[in-house]
């Protein structure tokens, strides 16, 4: 188990007010908003998670006496896994938490979806994102309590933060305990809350952060920006902000995974003589050639000049795939020369039958997307 008195820099017999002299201190240096090294999300969430403990009087006594101040028991586990409280609990349907709840808590993620287009997708970008959050108070820098006021103990629990009462039953007299109704449960009382916040801590308010989208990714994707969704209440560690990628459809290319499909339309000439055409790729302008007699449903395979791959190297490849256009309107000349090539090839009467399963356009269409 971690030293939450090592991580603070406090010594074992520190005052509540040093340990949080020191969590600010370091809160202030680590805070992914002024510090953007490398360790410094991690190091902010140690300082955090120890601060979470000393802070809280029944997690630091947990702690001091070696037990785990994040389990779900309530006192030190037995070899078995759970001690009496957790037997009384299973009788009395019991379970909750036990003692005054603490004020400061973890913020809230959040969750915000962003649309990119293909070529960002592709290639990755930075964008600008506009969050109404909540954050810290300036005023009270998340206490709570108006300025010089401090946080009391509660008058009806005297800081226990439940109330116990007995009452009769067949097994004869039973205590049970219920939260404190004049504390909720925090076992304090803010008899001067701070007027900015109303006591919470914290003000909701709008501002705008950068996100890296990385090359390659894809619709769905979820980007997670530590430390940048809610704060807590009393001034507790923010939360995560979730930005979902949510990506546009191309006009032109369809996706699939790194691989990418595009139709390209050519007149019956341009099929039967070849030719060489320029298209457009996320790379700009290529060169693909047609070859002589080329087929209404032929691909043209492009390597390397699909999507790039997420978190990898290498990009995948480019599908066209060709359309072959027959003419609809043709003039006498028009007419006239393609008869004439009717008859030079023995086609002015061509005989009718239907392709055997497997070979026809469709087959072959659908085995392109497939990767058959």
């Amino acid at each position: 188990m971690a030293d939450y008195y090592k991580t603070l820099g406090v010594s074992r017999d520190a005052t509540p007010e040093e340990m949080k002299r020191a969590y600010r201190k370091l809160a202030r240096e680590l805070h992914p908003d002024v510090n953007d090294g490398a360790d410094a999300a991690e190091r902010f969430k140690e300082v955090t998670a120890a601060y979470e403990v000393l802070s809280d009087p029944q997690k630091k006594q947990m702690y001091d006496l070696g037990g785990d101040p994040f389990s779900s028991g309530n006192g030190f586990n037995s070899a078995a896994g759970f001690g009496f409280g957790d037997i009384v609990d299973a009788f009395f349907g019991g379970g909750g938490q036990r003692g005054p709840r603490s004020r400061r808590r973890r913020g809230q993620d959040a969750l915000i979806r962003l649309q990119v287009t293909l070529n960002e997708a592709a290639f990755g970008t930075s964008r600008d994102i506009t969050v109404d959050t909540a954050v810290a108070c300036g005023s009270c820098e998340g206490e709570g309590t108006a300025n010089g006021a401090s946080i009391i103990d509660c008058s009806m629990c005297h800081g226990r933060g439940e109330i116990q009462s007995v009452q009769k039953s067949f097994l004869g007299q039973v205590m049970t305990s219920r939260p404190c109704p004049q504390c909720s449960g925090f076992g304090t009382l803010n008899p001067h809350p701070c007027p900015e916040c109303a006591g919470d801590g914290r003000v909701r308010t709008r501002h705008t952060l950068t996100v890296k989208i990385p090359q390659g990714v894809e619709g769905g994707t979820r980007i997670q920006m530590t430390g940048q969704g809610e704060v807590g209440p009393g001034g507790g560690p923010a939360g995560d902000l979730y930005v979902e990628i949510i990506e546009v459809a191309h006009p032109v290319f369809e996706r699939h995974g790194d691989q990418l499909h595009a139709t390209l339309t050519l007149p019956m000439t341009a099929a039967a003589l070849g030719a060489t055409m320029d298209i457009e790729t996320l790379d700009g302008s290529e060169a693909i050639t047609i070859k002589a007699g080329t087929q209404s449903g032929s691909t043209v395979t492009l390597r390397g000049q699909g999507m790039p791959r997420l978190r990898s190297s290498g990009r995948g490849d480019l599908y066209v795939h060709l359309e072959v256009q027959t003419p609809t309107s043709l003039d006498p000349e028009q007419e006239a020369l393609l008869r004439q090539l009717a008859a030079l090839r023995g086609e002015e009467q061509p005989e009718a039958g239907l392709n055997e399963h497997g070979t026809g356009l469709f087959s072959k269409l659908k085995d392109a997307f497939t990767g058959r």
